[in-house]
């Protein structure tokens, strides 16, 4: 996978507002994502509830690690993702 061969990943989380829907993602390049987000160029989930919002990020040194912390931060419960806002 072309993923594996970058040294930095985002794990990020997206809101539609305060206490709204939450989205949790990778990426290799965190401004552009959050653009097209905020722009609506990526259908599905965020576009759909207005996901917009940029309130958590992290940096990640590799694409497994990057992967295995959006999977744990997607079991977090809803008030630990809010408090990470």
């Amino acid at each position: 996978m072309r993923w594996q061969k970058y040294s930095r990943y985002f794990v990020y989380i997206l809101a539609s507002g305060k206490n709204g829907t939450l989205y949790v993602g990778v990426t290799l390049n965190l401004a552009k994502r959050v653009e097209d987000h905020k722009a609506g160029a990526i259908p599905g989930f965020t576009a759909k509830y207005n996901v917009k919002q940029l309130v958590y990020f992290e940096i990640v040194d590799n694409f497994d690690a990057a992967l295995a912390r959006e999977k744990a931060i997607k079991k977090w419960n809803r008030a630990w993702k809010n408090r990470a806002d």
